[in-house]
């Protein structure tokens, strides 16, 4: 009874369209989709050899040269597809430097394949691995072929094993599904030498694999067919817990926000595709070695390894030279303005959390400069350790009571002395020293610590108010800053209020600052807590006013009692336009019964102007800049 070709033949035809799924799933570039190519490829090509055999075992061909191709055929593809996967494995865990520079694992990958290699190649002479004289039959060093594979599959699960928190726990049982289907398979040709089902498991886990790890859609951006920011940042974790080092071409596009809300969706996108068409032409310049990401907004990266430092290089001279000049889309000149940094990790970026924080926004600190930078440009190197451990550092802040309040003074240009002032929250760290307020509360934010330390700033702030050295001041009220979070906090008005019943705190002494970031939040629960707190009597400003959020319409809507101008207005008081802008800004703020306060004042001569446009009151460093409350009291006492 001659051998049942059905499952080779139902093998063939599932591994044909994988090799098609693949291709058009666009899976064909970066290490682990060209080895699972090759893997499918060989198994294919495995399983046409094991055809052609059967079909001439089955027809007793006396063809020896025929015969002797077609077993030797399938022999060698089969004992190269073992190692293949082996190498598929690695490459799930990207620790090819590992394996660089250990021996004995290279010994491991290469020694059964070679052995094996070498034994079918010298059968023709010694008849010991197979013989097709008077049909197929196993010669007595065919259990090589076992013992190569058996040392592959113990490899292949000790490494797995070892490597474990590198793979997500999905995509390893699909790969060494491969395993106990292959055994199980063996077992069942064992006992039933006609039924062929050797290759169909074969199949049938790369069928798996295909399902559970070379997923697309996870890993790639619909827009522009670069790796997406999962991918970056699973990649990246990665790389840090491998200690791999790599070089990071990070590129941000410092107008691409702007682009996006003043064009439009569509006009962004073509803006886009224009980027990563440079993008991939850099790439294919320096032999594609260079892993493509894209985050979002703008945000691009390029990964190279370690040893490809001269390309990451080139890669950043270019990407500044090919996107620096302006371009013309539509008819249109646009400037991208890139911001390029060309990062060692982890020399220069030691862990994956400051990685992810640095690459975020060190376009908006730095000024553009159409060149290359390095990181210390961006941030100081002592940064990094405090950004990692700002949570811990706001914990003990809370804990130990370390914020400190510090008060700017704010002056009355009717009644021409001070009368209220802001309250900023200060950190000095006993290991960081002072901790960048910016840097504070976005951690705050993150972290839902803003809460508390919003609670304490009040707290303070309304203790000092029901003390006699406030009273003794004259001083009419403080402002206190409301963060976006903290508007968005179902219970706010009854906490805030809480608070100054606490200290027998008149609503009047209060005045709640929010921003225009905040403002912009128009949400429920924001509305309903302003509401509540207006009709207590607790008064509200708007801080930044005349930056790119706002909006006349919510300055309407919301129960505002003062408008603070942001600084901009102050920088370019100068420009004959600014001061058109001024005046009616003002004039029209003012039609509306507003105060305004002008921020950033720090001359004699800007103190006059704003007085002049009968600017309500002016805060700024020609007075004061913000300082501790023993000395906020001795220079109100002595200028009031």
């Amino acid at each position: 009874m001659g051998k049942s070709l059905s499952f080779d033949i139902a093998a063939i035809l599932i591994l044909t369209l994988l090799l098609i799924s693949c291709i058009m799933r666009k899976l064909i570039s970066g290490t682990p989709n060209k080895l699972f190519l090759l893997f499918i490829f060989t198994t294919w090509l495995a399983t046409v050899f094991d055809i052609w055999a059967v079909c001439l075992d089955n027809a007793n061909s006396t063809n020896l040269p025929a015969l002797y191709a077609a077993h030797s055929g399938y022999l060698f593809i089969h004992n190269f597809t073992v190692p293949v996967y082996a190498l598929f494995v690695i490459s799930l865990t990207d620790t090819w430097h590992k394996i660089r520079k250990s021996l004995w694992i290279q010994v491991v990958l290469w020694a059964p394949f070679l052995i094996v290699t070498a034994a079918l190649l010298v059968n023709p002479m010694t008849k010991t691995m197979f013989l097709v004289d008077g049909g197929y039959q196993r010669g007595p060093w065919f259990f090589l072929i076992y013992a190569s594979v058996a040392v592959y599959l113990v490899f292949i699960v000790g490494y797995m094993i070892q490597h474990r928190d590198l793979v997500e726990w999905s995509k390893t049982i699909a790969v060494m599904s491969y395993i106990p289907i292959g055994i199980t398979a063996l077992i069942i040709q064992m006992l039933s030498p006609t039924t062929l089902v050797e290759m169909f498991s074969a199949a049938i886990s790369l069928l798996l694999m295909s399902i559970g790890v070379q997923r697309p859609e996870e890993i790639m951006d619909s827009d522009t067919q670069f790796m997406k920011y999962s991918a970056y940042a699973t990649d990246m974790t990665r790389n840090y817990r491998n200690q791999k080092h790599v070089n990071v071409v990070m590129l941000n596009l410092g107008n691409f926000s702007s682009i996006n809300a003043m064009m439009g969706y569509d006009f962004a996108m073509l803006v886009l595709n224009d980027v990563v068409a440079r993008i991939r032409k850099t790439n294919r310049t320096l032999d594609n070695k260079g892993d493509l990401y894209y985050l979002d907004r703008g945000r691009f990266r390029m990964v190279f390894a370690e040893n490809d430092r001269e390309r990451a290089v080139k890669a950043a001279d270019m990407l500044v030279k090919s996107l620096s000049e302006k371009s013309d889309f539509n008819n249109l000149d646009v400037s991208l303005n890139p911001f390029v940094i060309l990062a060692r990790c982890p020399e220069e970026i030691p862990d994956f959390k400051t990685l992810m924080t640095f690459g975020m926004d060190f376009h908006e600190k730095l000024k553009y400069e159409a060149r290359v930078m390095k990181v210390s440009e961006a941030i100081h190197e002592d940064m990094f350790e405090i950004q990692n451990n700002i949570d811990n550092i706001i914990e003990n802040a809370l804990n130990f009571r370390r914020f400190q309040i510090y008060y700017q003074p704010i002056y009355s240009t009717e009644k021409g002395k001070f009368v209220s002032a802001e309250a900023l929250l200060r950190l000095f760290d006993p290991n960081y020293g002072f901790i960048s307020p910016e840097l504070l509360v976005t951690a705050a934010e993150k972290s839902g610590a803003i809460h508390r330390i919003g609670d304490y700033v009040l707290e303070e702030v309304c203790r000092f108010i029901a003390s006699e050295e406030f009273k003794s001041l004259g001083l009419e009220y403080i402002e206190v800053n409301l963060s976006v979070t903290q508007c968005m906090r179902g219970t706010l008005a009854e906490d805030v209020l809480a608070i100054m019943e606490r200290y027998h705190v008149p609503t009047e002494s209060i005045n709640l600052e929010i921003t225009e970031t905040a403002a912009s939040h128009a949400q429920e629960v924001m509305s309903a807590n302003l509401s509540r707190l207006t009709e207590a009597g607790v008064a509200f400003s708007l801080d930044d006013y005349g930056t790119g959020y706002s909006n006349i319409k919510r300055v309407i809507q919301l129960p505002l009692k003062i408008i603070k101008l942001d600084k901009t207005f102050v920088d370019e008081q100068d420009n004959p336009k600014m001061r058109v802008v001024l005046k009616n800004t003002v004039a029209m703020l003012k039609d509306m019964n507003m105060e305004i306060v002008v921020e950033g004042i720090e001359t004699q001569e800007m103190l006059e102007f704003f007085t002049e446009l009968n600017c309500d009151f002016i805060q700024g460093y020609f007075f004061s800049k913000p300082i501790p409350k023993p000395e906020f009291i001795r220079f109100i006492k002595s200028q009031n």
